[in-house]
């Protein structure tokens, strides 16, 4: 065959297989849904399990521990004591508002004798503005949030802190799950006159981004795959992103199963060179007939078959889909589906294990964003379904949940043994050997603080927190040599001083920078949807916590706030310190070391404050007082100590 002929029977084959303009090609053929590919536990659809029979001494609280207990009774173990009131105050109040509890708080408590004193409590947090602004930092992960688009020039988004605001406003009202869900996939066709509705919409699009991308078509690519995986692992718990180039190599996800989602957004996401892209919009002058493709092994420049909206078929056990004659209004079909518990059991199994792995930890799946059949099998199936039965039941309410969970007694365990005698240890070796990691909560799991946690911790404790809510994101200053590697004027501090002292969520998230803090405690980078945080040990966690400027003024500010007032004796400041720290009074071993530290500290303030070089190494510190010099080193050891950093 001679090459120029070639060539034209190639293009002619091309042109051929090419989608025809004004009518629609057939959608892909793919293998039916059938029984066996549903028989994972996850696509099965909701039933209320049977709670389990409580048996003569049982310790069980709600039903959340009959159900624990049953699995624990199966593997010869059974709850830890309960922890001191203390321990659970501080757990409790950093759980939901991310703050540690004040000391007057703490001593409230144990003297409260009330029957439902824990419960008081509970509520008190749970009604309180600091639970929204806390616990939406998760869904924020989740959603990939940040103030800038990504990449090169990471240019500003410069209305992004709304859809934060958003997140933070309707935790806090107890938004219902579904509503807040729908609202985010379709919330401008839904209210589509209601103030502000369309901005939980920035969901969608609140990935990275590149606006000055030479072709825009290929930049709306991108982003509807990005937005698409993301909706897939989010909100149902599945790699649907595996499926972009091809169907799923482990679960029954095919690639027309994407390119179906993804085609819900099409006709709503409008890209502007240049301009980020901060909601989606319905498009006016659309009369709901362009035509969505499958792109042959994801190559936006090779359109394959036609597909319309249509629902992930394994998920879906109503079989319905959208109805064609409403394409324009499609989203809304998407977002009534995602939520619908007999139609998508997963939705509600998803969001129900993201809030036990905020209390416990792990979730009862561990893979929190994959319930497909690469990832864990749930450690309790009947606990999750029972759970998700019961969101559903309480009209989707986020804050019972919570409620639900931390008033159980497998969450007020203790982490470890309340003394140190043998009798103890060796029962709680005997534990740790049966259930090492916690998994079937035999005892309660200690964890580390979350990054942000840490920082408003070290504000909070030296009562410096400034409590303003909302508003676009705050830069506190940075280190030079940090900042010098962005591009000029991407981080200009804030005005005004006390905006360096807002709670962690409210920093300016730039994906190209994050906060030093951020960074060294695992907080992830927003450049995609993150659904558990890592915990690493590092060297220069310890560094950075026992030499930054954050650390050290929020330890100066502390000792000032202690030694501010009436003349104290040392022993009662020392106790102020713990309380404040610790959040209990200072034992008495501890007051010896302590002071005989701080003596050691005052003797090498004298030798070389001649020489005009103090301890802390700082001009700073000239005006400062030799007491106030040496607590301060003392308050910075405790606050890098285990106790303060760990959730017990």
């Amino acid at each position: 065959m001679k090459p120029a002929f070639s060539l034209i029977l190639i293009a002619v084959l091309v042109a051929m297989s090419a989608p025809a303009c004004g009518s629609q090609p057939a959608e892909p053929t793919e293998s039916p849904i059938s029984d066996v590919d549903r028989e994972n536990w996850a696509f099965r659809s909701l039933q209320r399990p049977h709670v389990p029979q409580r048996h003569g001494d049982s310790r069980a609280v709600n039903v959340v521990d009959r159900f624990i207990e049953a699995e624990l009774q199966t593997r010869q173990l059974e709850f830890a004591p309960e922890a001191d009131r203390r321990t659970l105050l501080r757990r409790l109040t950093l759980d939901l508002w991310g703050l540690p509890p004040t000391r007057e708080e703490i001593i409230a408590f144990e003297c409260d004798g009330r029957s439902d004193a824990y419960e008081q409590v509970v509520e008190r947090l749970l009604s309180s503005p600091r639970y929204g602004e806390h616990t939406a930092q998760a869904w924020l992960d989740l959603a990939r949030f940040a103030e800038t688009d990504g990449f090169e020039h990471d240019q500003v988004r410069p209305v992004a802190y709304r859809y934060r605001d958003w997140v933070i406003a309707a935790f806090n009202s107890d938004m219902p799950y579904d509503r807040f869900v729908q609202l985010q996939l379709a919330g401008d066709l839904i209210e589509p006159d209601a103030q502000g509705t369309h901005i939980a919409t920035a969901f969608c699009v609140s990935g990275p981004d590149m606006p000055d991308l030479n072709s825009q078509q290929e930049r709306k690519h991108r982003l509807l795959n990005e937005m698409t995986g993301t909706i897939g692992s989010v909100l149902l718990g599945l790699t649907i992103g595996c499926a972009e180039c091809h169907d799923h190599k482990y679960d029954s996800i095919s690639q027309a199963d994407f390119y179906r989602l993804r085609a819900f957004f099409t006709t709503s996401l409008h890209v502007d060179a240049n301009k980020p892209v901060t909601t989606l919009r319905l498009n006016d002058n659309d009369d709901g007939k362009a035509f969505n493709y499958l792109m042959i092994r994801g190559d936006w420049q090779r359109p394959g078959n036609a597909v319309n909206p249509g629902f992930v078929r394994v998920a879906n056990l109503s079989q319905r889909q959208p109805n064609p004659a409403e394409s324009r209004l499609a989203r809304r079909e998407l977002a009534e589906w995602m939520t619908d518990a007999d139609a998508n059991p997963l939705a509600v199994r998803v969001i129900v294990n993201r809030v036990w792995q905020s209390h416990f930890g792990k979730g009862l799946v561990q893979t929190s964003s994959d319930f497909g059949s690469m990832g864990f099998e749930p450690s309790n199936a009947e606990l999750l379904d029972w759970l998700a039965s019961e969101f559903v039941t309480q009209r989707w309410s986020l804050k019972h949940l919570h409620r639900l969970l931390v008033t159980s007694a497998a969450y007020r365990q203790a982490s470890r043994p309340a003394d140190e005698s043998e009798q103890a240890s060796q029962s709680w070796f005997a534990r740790r050997e049966l259930d090492p990691n916690a998994e079937y909560l035999s005892f309660f799991p200690r964890r580390r603080m979350a990054a942000e946690v840490i920082r408003d911790s070290l504000f909070a404790v030296s009562d410096s927190l400034n409590p303003q809510q909302g508003g676009p994101g705050v830069r506190p200053p940075l280190p030079r040599e940090l900042v010098s590697t962005l591009i000029k004027g991407q981080w200009e501090p804030s005005r005004k001083s006390e905006d360096a002292l807002r709670r962690s969520i409210y920093i300016f998230a730039r994906r190209n920078l994050r906060y030093p803090l951020f960074a060294e405690f695992d907080r992830p980078a927003a450049n995609s949807s993150c659904a558990a945080r890592g915990a690493s040990t590092t060297a220069t966690q310890s560094l950075y916590l026992l030499n930054s400027n954050v650390a050290y003024d929020a330890a100066r500010r502390l000792a000032a706030q202690v030694l501010s007032g009436a003349s104290r004796e040392e022993c009662e400041i020392l106790d102020d310190v713990a309380w404040r720290v610790l959040g209990r009074p200072a034992k008495s071993h501890e007051q010896d070391r302590w002071s005989q530290f701080l003596q050691k500290q005052r003797s090498l303030v004298q030798e070389e404050s001649s020489s005009r070089q103090i301890v802390a190494g700082s001009a700073r510190d000239e005006s400062k007082t030799c007491d106030e010099l040496v607590l301060t080193d003392l308050c910075l050891a405790l606050l890098n100590s285990s106790e303060f950093l760990f959730i017990e």
